[in-house]
């Protein structure tokens, strides 16, 4: 019997290596070359907000990459925000919450963010990392020539208009006095430039292969004249799944948006682009979606969402959060596909997004979407 022998070029065996998907950016942080048709070169950005990130090494093999993001007001904003739905919410969580009860979403100054430590299932001392973090940057704008941390206070010492969110690691406590000795040298830092922001939606990053960021100019129709600015950032890449998951986002807009007007036209957004997306089908416990609105550009006021402006508004940072959402799917871990799934002819809203919630989870659709096999999906029947 004759065998015939095949001599395999060490270029053919690791061909499929070449198109596996890796889980995480590179070690030495490099953004893949696919990636980089996603990272902008310039932006447009709200008047009168500044943004910055800088390198604490809240993971101790964190060397040189920003993992604190510091995003502010230079004057009080209107804020609102979503937070996740998993029972077991992170210490951010908690306190943002309650910062924003405090204050009925008025005064809000700005956003404190860290990479690397979730602080989550972290109990007392957890929330009360939370709350220091806040306060800090809350000395900082009432104490701008000090240098020097405040000391650690208890979480209800003082009222707040500081947001504070975390990703990371779960289950670690936070290198508090690390963080804290570093959120003034993130104030003195802070800028409007594009690079700035760029530098805080790359601090916020963990498993993420590229920073997500996007900023648009809009007009609405009572000041056709002023030209307003909306800016965005987020960070996700796997456990994303309605409502939201490991996933942190902020929105800021110039517009003059008073909060009761903010927080409805944050949640329809959100469940029409954050909370309308799937990676893995996992939640977290630390998602939240803030948006920050100051009017620094001047214009009337836009006190419903029924009002012509309000509409306009709606369908604005609607587009926008979709746009910001898929960043978070173009970056899935393991994800080969991006995918829409489109329901038509459903008696209301609520059914749509059960339908396509359905489908997006099924492992049937992943499949054939997976073999590149097409198919039309009737979801009433699965016909």
């Amino acid at each position: 019997m004759a065998f015939k022998a095949k001599l395999v070029t060490a270029k053919e065996v690791l061909r499929p290596i070449e198109h596996l998907r890796r889980y995480s950016a590179p070690v030495s942080g490099a953004i893949p070359a696919s990636k980089q048709k996603y990272i902008p070169t310039s932006g447009t950005y709200p008047k009168g907000f500044l943004a910055t990130g800088i390198h604490v090494g809240v993971k101790p093999t964190n060397i040189h990459t920003p993992d604190l993001a510091l995003l502010a007001s230079e004057v009080p904003c209107s804020g609102a925000a979503v937070f996740t739905k998993n029972k077991f919410q992170a210490a951010p969580v908690v306190i943002s919450r309650q910062v924003l009860q405090r204050c009925s979403g008025e005064g809000i100054r700005a956003i404190i963010i860290n990479s690397g430590c979730a602080n989550a299932v972290t109990g007392k001392q957890g929330l009360e990392d939370a709350s220091s973090m806040a306060h800090a940057v809350d000395e900082c704008f009432q104490n701008p020539s000090k240098s020097t941390p405040p000391p650690q206070q208890e979480p209800d010492s003082v009222p707040s208009s500081t947001l504070v969110m975390s990703t990371g690691v779960i289950g670690q406590r936070l290198p508090i006095s690390k963080i804290l000795s570093a959120i003034p040298t993130a104030h003195s830092s802070l800028s409007s430039s594009h690079t700035n922001w760029l530098l805080a939606a790359r601090a916020i990053c963990t498993t993420d292969t590229f920073p997500k960021l996007l900023s648009r100019t809009f007009t609405l129709p009572s000041s056709p004249g002023t030209t307003y600015s909306l800016a965005g950032m987020t960070k996700g890449a796997g456990m994303i799944h309605p409502n939201m998951a490991t996933l942190l986002g902020m929105l800021f807009t110039d517009a003059p948006i008073p909060t009761k007007t903010l927080q409805p036209l944050l949640t329809h957004a959100v469940d029409r682009s954050f909370n309308a997306i799937s990676v893995d089908g996992d939640t977290s416990t630390n998602d939240t979606l803030s948006f920050l609105a100051n009017g620094a550009a001047g214009g009337n006021p836009i006190s419903s969402l029924d009002s012509e402006d309000g509409k306009a508004i709606t369908e604005i940072v609607t587009a926008f959060t979709q746009q910001l959402s898929q960043l978070v799917i173009r970056d899935g871990e393991g994800a080969t596909k991006f995918v829409r799934v489109r329901v038509t002819n459903s008696q209301s809203f609520a059914d749509a997004q059960k339908i396509a919630s359905t489908i997006a989870r099924s492992p049937l659709p992943r499949g054939g979407s997976t073999g590149e096999n097409e198919r039309e999906l009737r979801a009433d029947g699965w016909e």
